[in-house]
């Protein structure tokens, strides 16, 4: 099982995405939306920390922090996560997964709290150097 993780960075502004596989994606299973992780889940320095924002499943749906669980569910949106109303006032039934990681989740994002002595830049232009 693996997950595609991004990486935000507000401090500069960018993102990066890697790819977490093995022990370490079994780990991810559980955490939820608004979780803080260690950076070392996602091969980074163990300096970093990062919090859970959000994520979509392998169909695209996207993971709502309002929703308990790690199902699929349809409910009536007026904005927000999964839907984009086009005039003010427009309300329409979608479908979207709960906060909670699982084994269906395709793709998490993240955002770095805690910064680390190594800037994100520099380490990630490392791993594509050594790829």
């Amino acid at each position: 099982m693996e997950f595609k993780v991004v990486i935000s960075d507000p401090k500069t502004g960018r993102a990066y995405q890697t790819v977490v596989s093995g022990a370490n994606a079994n780990k991810l299973i559980g955490k939820q939306i608004g979780d803080v992780i260690n950076g070392t889940l996602v091969d980074l320095p163990p300096d970093y920390e990062l919090k859970i924002t959000g994520g979509s499943d392998k169909d695209g749906f996207p993971m709502r922090p309002d929703i308990p669980g790690s199902g699929r569910k349809k409910i009536l949106l007026s904005g927000g996560v999964g839907f984009n109303p086009k005039e003010k006032g427009m309300r329409k039934r979608k479908q979207v997964r709960g906060r909670v990681i699982s084994r269906d989740i395709a793709q998490i994002n993240v955002k770095v709290v805690t910064h680390g002595k190594i800037p994100l830049e520099e380490f990630f232009k490392k791993k594509e150097s050594e790829e």
